[in-house]
């Protein structure tokens, strides 16, 4: 799956919250009428100007919602077949629930328990901007501080934005790049510095009014913390986070992931069950945004702290005047689809919503085509968040099994068919992509020429040089410093295709490659017009 595709899950997901939860409210919203006997669970008696309380909690209810888990995750369990699954709930300063589900890894039947460790995938975001805002409250940076002041290698597309972009615009996805930019040349086995080297090749749409979900946009923001910190962002967020907070199976390398003893492996559909993926998901280039690993334990402990605004176990972590932007609208993520719904907004990230209850919650989802899908949703107003961890691709259960959650705990039923609404979404993000899918070659195709005509080193300033060779017969296409290859079937005259290989790439998308003269144009590496490649 293209994570560019599906806008970080984290949007689609925003966007079925938004217009599903809209469906049936019948709770009135907004806050609790005057007649509410009392007020809502997790509520101060005397709030802030402008603070919604939402529609009350009646006593018991989240402590029922807590209750039904077993019940919702064997149902998940069972009708998705995906190996494995840890959930965690925390509620008034205490982990309420923290339970495992099926298995580590299909092939040696290791049982899942809450301590076992999964990869985050987006989820990384968050914690991420928990440890910024502790370099903000030391006064090393703040969230207006332009990159470029952080770290003076920095560029993008245009001086102006270069010499201007924050720290929080591009936590916020508000700087004008791309869609997902950089991602693909990850995938080509590109290393964070070359990835984030060739942002500035990139167009850009308009600053700080438009909003494109970049994981290399947030990790240049993060790495230029780091530096002005004088350390890696590995480190920094070890030092800033983990430790403080006791999360000792917390990491953002990818290597101490896999040297644990109990991880969740990532697993694949293959002909209908579900493998190891094979490479698997290795994601350090993006460790800000997405390399991120860890157990429900370890996320049920900075839960607790985000809940208690900053605090645990009666210690400041991050003071509340550095962490409330990141958990404040920033850019409006999803905008409302008609006068009577909700938009969804991102903040420094956390995506940041208003529920049906009235009642505002922070999230974020998070997915790896190699086997990850995670999800986290807190309620601030009623003190209870939930995190939910599988290690298999992405199919909506974390989103599901949360939703119906928040729905027990605000109303004390589910509302809404979530299953039925996330299914439809993932079955979209999932697709393949690509306008011949499906289709064969036409049955009058004209000829190829002979094929050592094609063959030769395509240049191309973005991507670097697409080579294409002759082999057994056939043309293969080779790129990226992991020289990656992709076998090219003809399709008609100098036009090819060829299926495109990594994290981003959904199972059965097809590109194609059409030749022009000394010019090879591939359409999976178009979107932002840099899909060509000329050959000297």
């Amino acid at each position: 799956m293209r994570d560019r595709s599906r806008v970080a899950i984290g949007l689609a997901v925003a966007a079925v919250l938004v217009v599903g939860s809209c469906a049936q409210d019948d709770s009135g919203g907004g806050a609790a009428s005057s007649s509410s006997p009392a007020p809502p669970s997790g509520t101060a008696a005397q709030q802030s100007p402008g603070q919604v309380a939402g529609v009350a909690i009646p006593d018991g209810q989240i402590d029922s919602a807590v209750g039904q888990l077993d019940r919702i995750a064997d149902e998940l369990m069972s009708s998705s077949k995906i190996p494995g699954m840890a959930v965690a709930v925390v509620h008034g300063g205490k982990v309420v629930y923290s339970k495992g589900f099926g298995v580590r890894d299909v092939t040696t039947r290791e049982p899942v328990n809450s301590g076992t460790v999964f990869q985050l995938a987006s989820v990384s975001k968050p914690l991420g901007a928990t440890a910024v805002a502790r370099e903000v409250a030391a006064g090393r940076v703040a969230w207006d501080t332009p990159v470029k002041q952080l770290s003076p290698g920095f560029a993008l597309g245009d001086p102006y934005v270069t010499d201007n972009v924050t720290v929080g615009d591009l936590y916020s996805h508000r700087s004008g790049l791309p869609d997902h930019a950089g991602d693909l040349l990850e995938d080509l086995g590109y290393d964070r510095a070359q990835v984030l080297e060739r942002l500035r090749q990139l167009p850009l749409d308009t600053f700080r009014d438009s909003y494109a979900y970049t994981n290399y946009g947030l990790t240049a923001a993060a790495v230029a913390v780091a530096e002005a910190a004088g350390t890696s962002w590995e480190e920094l967020s070890q030092r800033e986070i983990y430790e403080p907070l006791g999360m000792a199976s917390t990491s953002s390398r990818y290597s101490e992931f896999v040297s644990r003893p109990d991880r969740a492996v990532g697993h694949v559909l293959v002909d209908g069950a579900y493998e190891p993926a094979d490479p698997p998901r290795q994601p350090d280039p993006q460790a800000p945004a997405g390399g991120v690993s860890s157990s429900v334990d370890d996320m049920a402990r900075w839960m607790t702290m985000m809940l208690a605004d900053g605090v645990f176990e009666g210690k400041e972590i991050v003071p509340p005047g550095a962490l409330l932007p990141a958990v404040s609208p920033q850019a409006m993520s999803a905008p409302p689809a008609s006068p009577d719904s909700r938009a969804g907004f991102y903040g420094f990230g956390f995506n940041v919503g208003t529920s049906p209850a009235g009642r505002v919650t922070l999230g974020h989802s998070g997915a790896f085509n190699r086997g990850a899908g995670t999800a986290f949703t807190l309620i601030p107003s009623a003190d209870v968040g939930i995190v939910t961890l599988t290690n298999a691709a992405p199919i909506g259960v974390p989103e599901t099994l949360n939703a119906e959650f928040a729905d027990l705990v605000q109303f004390g039923e589910v509302r809404e068919d979530w299953r039925e609404l996330f299914a439809g979404v993932f079955e979209q993000l999932n697709a393949p992509s690509g306008d011949l899918v499906g289709k064969e070659p036409p049955s009058n195709a004209k000829p190829a020429r002979p094929l050592q005509e094609y063959a030769g080193s395509y240049d191309n300033a973005y991507f670097g040089p697409a080579v294409v060779s002759v082999d057994n017969g056939a043309l293969v296409l080779t790129m990226g410093p992991a020289a990656v290859r992709m076998p090219m079937r003809h399709w008609d005259g100098d036009k090819f295709v060829f299926t495109p290989q990594g994290e981003g790439a959904n199972p059965g998308s097809v590109s194609v490659a059409r030749f022009e003269g000394n010019r090879l144009i591939l359409s999976y590496y178009e979107q932002e017009g840099l899909g060509m490649f000329v050959r000297p």
